[in-house]
């Protein structure tokens, strides 16, 4: 996966949830040590076995779907960090609106991840493009970096050219 080439050595990152998210963490191969902030159980579960990889797993409200947190407990955690990357899933990205996920607790737990970092990465195959999800996490000029695969349209690829954008060859072959 092309995402998990960003991260540095010693770095301390944030990864949000979903399924993107999940094998985001499948692909991580810590060369150095890795602090790792997450709101997903799953993520955790994943990363576990990995000796160099230091995982602070946020408390908070239980979303059964995604088997994630939300909520005021895991937003106020996260003022006490900083961290050099989010690596971030989502439901829509549209250029008017921003991106977005389904769930508005979510969103919310995202900005809150977005301030904590000095670089928000976005990971979405390109089915994402041109679709809205139900809560508005932030505007496209909010966005560091998106990694997507090769399939999105030409009017996209141009429309978001100041965002440093990285493709690989197809869905399958992984963000």
């Amino acid at each position: 996966m092309k995402a998990a080439s960003l991260i540095a050595p010693k770095d301390s990152i944030l990864i949000a949830s979903g399924t993107t998210m999940h094998a985001l963490a499948r692909s991580i191969v810590p060369v150095d040590e890795l602090t790792v902030i997450t709101a997903s159980m799953e993520v955790s579960n994943i990363l576990a076995s990995e000796k160099n990889i230091y995982i602070i797993q946020l408390g908070g409200i239980l979303r059964h779907s995604s088997l994630s947190v939300v909520g005021k407990y895991a937003e106020n955690i996260l003022a006490d960090f900083s961290c050099s990357k989010l690596f971030i899933g989502v439901d829509g990205i549209d250029l008017d609106f921003g991106i977005t996920t389904t769930n508005m607790m979510e969103a919310s737990l995202n900005r809150v991840m977005m301030q904590t970092a000095q670089k928000t990465i976005v990971l979405a195959d390109s089915s994402k493009f041109g679709r809205r999800g139900f809560g508005r996490i932030c505007s496209m000029e909010r966005i560091d970096c998106i990694v997507t695969d090769d399939g999105i349209s030409e009017q996209y690829r141009r429309l978001i050219e100041d965002c440093l954008l990285y493709t690989s060859p197809s869905p399958r072959d992984g963000l």
